[in-house]
């Protein structure tokens, strides 16, 4: 273990990136804030967007005070916008629940809306110091290279890779909240996915696909998403038009901004199902 946790934690200490969300003087909120933007979205997309976020609602009952609209709005480009829904009610839940403080408990944090069990455990982690497995992405890669010795981690998350998380963590709850973020830092700047730069990696001489030979990954395709001409893209065009209107947008202007009728119908319908639009007798606008 010694072998894992001391060159790590070194290379943390002199390698890790100054992210607001990791400040000693970061607040819970604006933890729990950046695990739902950083989700399916690179750091450098969620850094203009947190500040403005904190910067308008430096608390949870601030964000809870204004229409979930709001919450869209600033959203803007982000991606996938239902995270910000779900944000704004899981605000108005630990103001409802827990008189406006993010919570310290897992299980308190699960309960939130929209809240999920990597994002429950990496706020009691980063947050608050406790002692839990934090398994994104990046952390499954590198300790399924490092420790299991294949180069990608299992299409879904498996008991055996939290049974084997949780018995990498350091004794110690602080050393183990530097242990995960230090693990997740290390897969998203040195063990990436496609072009690992092992000669820089300080676990290399541990690091179990290495000494295999680093044998390529013979599981279920991995498959990209795609992207032009899907409802995906469509959505977000249509949702990218009402957002930066100053009112309801109408049928016209939106076939502007995509052409294809019954696709277009479809997607509005979803929209309006998702609770990201509102049909008002003007056309559709923000909630």
């Amino acid at each position: 273990m010694r072998d894992l946790h001391r060159p790590l934690l070194a290379w943390y200490d002199e390698h890790a990136r100054d992210l607001p969300w990791r400040s000693v003087a970061a607040s819970p909120w604006s933890v729990l804030v950046s695990e739902f933007m950083l989700q399916q979205t690179p750091v450098s997309r969620v850094l203009p967007v947190h500040q403005e976020w904190l910067a308008r609602w430096p608390t949870p009952a601030r964000l809870a005070a204004e229409p979930a609209g709001e919450a869209i709005r600033v959203w803007g480009r982000l991606g996938y916008p239902r995270r910000a829904l779900r944000l704004h009610a899981a605000a108005a839940a630990i103001v409802e629940r827990h008189g406006g403080t993010v919570p310290d408990d897992h299980d308190a944090l699960r309960a939130l809306p929209g809240v999920g069990e990597y994002t429950a455990a990496a706020v009691a982690v980063f947050a608050y110091g406790r002692r839990h497995p934090v398994l994104d992405t990046n952390v499954r890669r590198v300790l399924e290279r490092v420790v299991g010795g294949t180069e990608h981690a299992p299409s879904t998350l498996t008991r055996a890779e939290r049974t084997r998380a949780a018995g990498l963590l350091p004794a110690d709850a602080a050393d183990a909240a530097t242990w995960s973020v230090a693990v997740m830092e290390l897969g998203a700047l040195v063990c990436t996915s496609a072009r690992p730069r092992c000669a820089s990696c300080p676990l290399i001489d541990a690091c179990a696909w290495r000494a295999a030979g680093y044998p390529a990954y013979d599981g279920p395709p991995r498959r990209g998403q795609a992207w032009a001409g899907t409802d995906r893209q469509c959505r977000g065009r249509l949702m990218a038009t009402v957002r930066d209107a100053r009112g309801p947008v109408g049928e016209t202007r939106l076939a502007r901004t995509w052409d294809e009728a019954d696709q277009r119908t479809r997607c509005l319908t979803g929209l309006v199902e998702d609770g990201l639009l509102v049909r008002t007798s003007a056309g559709y606008a923000l909630p």
